[in-house]
């Protein structure tokens, strides 16, 4: 059975606290003139925002939290795991190539819908099948999530293009995102890696397999 060690726990949940409490103080710091209903986190880690440095050391903290988990994440499936870690590498890639303070960027938002789709798709490819699966990386579940993932990022499209509550959808999905990964995590056994240690019938538990007399 593979164990997750401890340090995952840290790392998946730290992430969502590091994004929450990041776009709060982002948010303060840019005043009455940002709505953060209609829009993004983006405008909050744009190049002369009040709270960019803020934003941009969540986005390497939430990158670097993802990396850690990905690689602590046993019990899943490396496909899942790798999705997970290009996860973090898209927010941390955010940072090189931050939104302008108005208007769009194409390259920023080619960073956003890759990081968006990787962290839709990762619990899916994470799930494992057989007994002893743990629960966070059962088939069902996962595809329900990756579902629900998906669905979320179709509805922050469609606020964007009907010029709707796109900051809300946006804060809706990254958490629902950051979230899932302690959940996975909490739902796996931790502590080391178990190493199964065999022994042939006629040798007894202390393992010298060396009889007296």
């Amino acid at each position: 059975m593979l164990f997750v060690p401890w340090w995952a726990l840290v790392s998946s949940g730290f992430a969502p606290v590091a994004l929450v409490a990041g776009w709060w103080v982002a948010e303060a710091l840019q005043g009455p003139a940002y709505d953060p209903v209609t829009q993004t986190i983006s405008v909050l880690a744009a190049v002369g925002a009040p709270g960019y440095w803020v934003m941009t050391s969540t986005l390497i903290a939430l990158g670097v939290c993802h990396l850690l988990t990905a690689r602590g994440l046993r019990p899943a499936a490396p496909a899942g795991r790798l999705a997970l870690a290009g996860g973090g590498v898209a927010a941390i890639a955010l940072t090189l190539v931050p939104a302008p303070v108005s208007g769009g960027s194409l390259r920023h938002g080619a960073v956003v819908v890759i990081g968006f789709a990787l962290l839709a798709l990762w619990p899916v490819l994470a799930a494992g099948r057989g007994a002893g699966v743990p629960w966070g990386l059962r088939p069902v579940p996962t595809l329900l999530v990756s579902a629900l993932m998906c669905a979320g990022a179709g509805w922050f499209v469609l606020t964007l293009l009907d010029h709707g509550p796109t900051g809300v959808a946006e804060r809706v999905l990254t958490e629902a995102q950051t979230l899932w990964p302690l959940v996975v995590v909490v739902s796996c056994p931790r502590g080391g890696t178990a190493r199964a240690t065999s022994r042939s019938p006629g040798q007894p538990r202390g393992g010298s397999g060396e009889r007296d007399g």
